[in-house]
């Protein structure tokens, strides 16, 4: 019973990455899906807040990841071109809008 109970609190714990900025500056982000679209992988993802009061200041939108492989390692990068960025982040509303509250 016990490695029940351990399996089913494994498969609800958030994958949580922490991301650096520019500056050095390290977010800490919970993914909250990742899918394929048109032949390249793209991760979506949510901030995470230690005070309540970043959490009512957040916009609340997406941030949206582009997953790129050099060397073959692993990296996130931005998304620079606003059609692909548009593209996608519609893509992940649509799959997202059942559990997410969205404003257009």
């Amino acid at each position: 019973m016990m490695d029940e109970e351990l399996e089913n609190e494994i498969e609800m714990s958030a994958e949580l990455l922490t991301l650096v900025d520019e500056d050095g500056h390290e977010h800490q982000f919970e993914m909250v899906d990742s899918s394929d679209f048109e032949g390249q992988n793209y991760l979506a993802l949510v901030p995470v807040f230690d005070e309540p009061e970043q959490l009512l200041d957040d916009s609340g939108e997406l941030v949206i990841l582009k997953v790129s492989v050099e060397d073959g390692e692993e990296f996130l990068v931005a998304i620079e071109d606003e059609e692909e960025f548009k593209k996608v982040g519609d893509f992940f509303v649509a799959r997202l809008e059942d559990i997410y509250d969205f404003e257009d």
